[in-house]
């Protein structure tokens, strides 16, 4: 299946300055003077986008300016895009604040579409940036979905049905050209899309017609993909000085997760951290506090590492206010491979074991692979049921208990669906060889309920030494032999 996630992020300028989960102080970002984004508080004061500095001073006085930083924002989105390497190697970072990852492959192994876009999206959020996020079966058609916030589609009709509603000017190659396509009454794609091809490329170029092209499945599209770094030296700018080590574990989550992503597209496991707290600069400058941490076992998830890095910060008191995190991996080794036999590995968890039986299933079929229902009767038919493995048993049938005396009898390894009748030479009952009886008997009497039996079962041994479970039935008349048969096998 070919899905493509878009993840646009509307709001960087304004978020490498402030980020999503900062308190609105009222942030404006400005671009050659003129307001480009602003913060809700500053919004809700009147500022709108366009606006010069002093209409803002003078709105709000207390705004906090800042100047456009196109250097902040490609550090934050090469740390969105490192972070999303852990669900795909295939990102690939696009015009307009927009990042795009191919997620076909990656679909059955984070539990479907669905779940997989929750956790791209909150990974977002806890790296402290809002994002739009749509997913498509074509690229373009992602990143114009998530330009719009158009949602998920799946499939090529619905992507095609979808596109043509969308605006004209999403596209940035039409923009040059609004009053034009204005003034011909021409507002959506799929209005542009009846043109005439060859007029509408002399008008406007080509480069519009390859983008509408593209999002809808009709050219190929080329991406450069995203390669991480040979080593991982990650750092984050704190927006305040920090005084209490604990609080610095948010800023250092934001690491951990750029440092996961790193490690899955290098294929590499983490033995040792070091995260270093930054002081201050200039004549009162000190060297960073390095906390590192060392791993008993190697690991790439954040989980585990936040929580070692979680213990270490609460027992660290710090001499100065940190201004500046830093995370490297200083001891890497290559990921050992996940066990690929069919049986999991002794003390294996619950999760192995229920992955193994879902494997069995999808190739043997659910009526070939069984779980024991045990039910508590001296019979053994009755007794040694099996049912599908997915199928829910009550937890009282589960837990039946068989009575003790029984439990403490010899019983088959092989219990046979139905018993074999076995012939009789001499007197004496014939499996490929005359039978010995080599045990007492064992009496069953039950099931005057429903079915009574009557039987006297033995361990019989062929002359080869296999041992069988072997029952005579008690017959109500002496009006000939009584009737054996082979009823299961011993190991």
């Amino acid at each position: 299946m070919r899905l493509w996630i878009g993840l646009h992020l509307p709001r960087l300028p304004l978020e490498v300055f402030a980020p999503s989960w900062s308190t609105d102080a009222g942030s404006v970002v400005l671009e050659q003077e003129r307001v480009l984004v602003a913060s809700t508080l500053a919004q809700a004061g009147g500022v709108r986008t366009g606006m010069r500095r002093g209409g803002v001073l003078m709105l709000l006085p207390d705004a906090r300016l800042h100047e456009r930083a196109p250097l902040l924002e490609a550090e934050a989105r090469n740390a969105v895009a490192m972070a999303l390497l852990q669900y795909t190697p295939q990102v690939a970072e696009s015009e307009e604040s927009t990042l795009l990852m191919d997620v076909g492959a990656s679909l059955r192994l984070f539990g479907g579409v669905r779940a997989l876009c929750r956790r791209v999206y909150a990974n977002v959020r806890a790296l402290g940036f809002s994002a739009s996020l749509a997913c498509a079966p074509t690229a373009r058609g992602a990143w114009l979905l998530a330009r719009a916030r158009a949602g998920r589609v799946l499939k090529m009709a619905s992507l095609l049905r979808r596109l043509d509603r969308q605006a004209l000017l999403l596209a940035p190659p039409a923009r040059p050209y609004a009053s034009w396509f204005d003034g011909i009454g021409c507002a959506t794609l799929g209005e542009l899309r009846r043109l005439p091809r060859p007029g509408l490329q002399r008008r406007c170029g080509r480069e519009l017609l390859d983008l509408v092209d593209a999002a809808y499945g009709l050219a190929p599209e080329l991406h450069e993909w995203i390669v991480p770094p040979e080593t991982f030296d990650a750092r984050l700018e704190l927006f305040d000085r920090i005084d209490d080590a604990e609080l610095l574990l948010e800023g250092s989550k934001r690491l951990l997760l750029q440092l996961t992503g790193w490690l899955c597209a290098r294929q590499l496991a983490v033995e040792r951290i070091t995260l270093k707290l930054e002081h201050e600069r200039g004549r009162v400058a000190r060297p960073p506090t390095c906390v590192e941490v060392a791993l008993a076992e190697p690991a790439w998830r954040d989980e585990h590492l936040i929580r070692l890095l979680r213990e270490r910060l609460a027992k660290l008191a710090l001499d100065a206010p940190v201004i500046g995190l830093g995370l490297e991996a200083l001891q890497v080794q290559p990921m050992a491979p996940p066990n690929a036999s069919l049986f999991p590995e002794p003390g294996g968890t619950e999760e192995d074991r229920m992955r193994m039986l879902e494997l069995l299933v999808a190739r043997l079929g659910p009526d070939n692979v069984l779980q024991p229902l045990p039910n508590a009767d001296y019979r053994p038919e009755q007794a040694n049921a099996w049912v599908p493995v997915q199928q829910k048993v009550r937890e009282a049938a589960r837990n039946a208990r068989m009575p003790p005396d029984v439990m403490s009898l010899p019983r088959p390894t092989w219990l046979l669906a139905k018993p074999i009748a076995l012939l009789m030479r001499d007197h004496r009952p014939f499996y490929g060889s005359p039978l010995k009886m080599a045990s007492t008997p064992e009496r069953i009497e039950a099931g005057w309920w429903n079915g009574p039996q009557t039987r006297d079962y033995f361990i019989a041994e062929g002359q080869d030494h296999t041992l069988y479970w072997v029952y005579r039935e008690r017959l109500g008349s002496d009006d000939g032999e009584p009737r054996w048969f082979l009823h299961g096998l011993f190991g």
